[in-house]
């Protein structure tokens, strides 16, 4: 195992800076996940459960779910929520019964409500996913098949959990995969930054917004 004194987020700027593989790259046909973008991991003020990475997280997640819908193509909101007994959480759900656990996020709540800054339009797809991943036993696999989708971009929270299960899922599919680094959110810095670094390295392309955006551009 290499040794190192670099931090995650060091480590992550200097795999950028100098890259060790070729990109994925994007296809022509992108589909938008976003990821647990709920009050519970949105608003720190009033969850501790919250995180805030980027303070424009919203608003750039907003321009690209524009920019989708502008092509016709999908764009998806998840967000995890479980019935009153908090049994569908299985046994993700068993470590904690407090009121701020996984499985006490109840369907209908105000912690299961989208954050209010975002743009929900009404041909966007809505899910309530139990587990890490956004495709498990949901039907946003069949969803990109129909729409020939071969780009996945990926947002939300957290970076280290649900985001990037959803990303190896992605790339387990074999969608080109995106991440734009200011769309995501982590609770900690280190598990931030550690997760960019390997979703880049292995699973996809960890980038800025603005390149996501200028590559929009030529699809408009």
């Amino acid at each position: 195992m290499e040794l190192s004194n670099l931090t995650a987020r060091q480590m992550f700027e200097n795999l950028i800076a100098h890259p060790t593989r070729p990109r994925y790259g994007f296809g022509t046909r992108p589909m938008l996940i976003n990821v647990d973008m709920q009050c519970a991991y949105t608003q720190p003020g009033v969850y501790k459960t919250a995180y805030e990475t980027d303070p424009r997280q919203a608003e750039y997640v907003n321009r690209l779910a524009a920019y989708n819908r502008k092509l016709g193509l999908p764009v998806i909101w998840t967000y995890v929520a479980f019935s009153p007994s908090g049994d569908d959480c299985g046994v993700f759900g068993t470590r904690a019964n407090d009121p701020d656990a996984l499985k006490n996020i109840k369907i209908g709540s105000e912690r299961a409500a989208l954050d209010p800054r975002l743009e929900i339009g009404a041909e966007d797809v809505l899910l309530n996913k139990k587990m890490p991943s956004a495709f498990f036993e949901t039907h946003i696999d069949s969803l990109a098949r129909f729409h020939k989708v071969d780009t996945v971009i990926v947002t939300g929270g957290s970076t280290s959990g649900c985001v990037r299960a959803t990303v190896v899922d992605s790339l387990s599919r074999s969608f080109r995969t995106i991440v734009p680094i200011e769309c995501t959110a982590d609770l900690h810095e280190s598990p931030h930054f550690s997760n960019l670094y390997d979703m880049h390295k292995k699973y996809a392309d960890c980038i800025p917004v603005q390149e996501v955006f200028k590559w929009f551009e030529t699809l408009a």
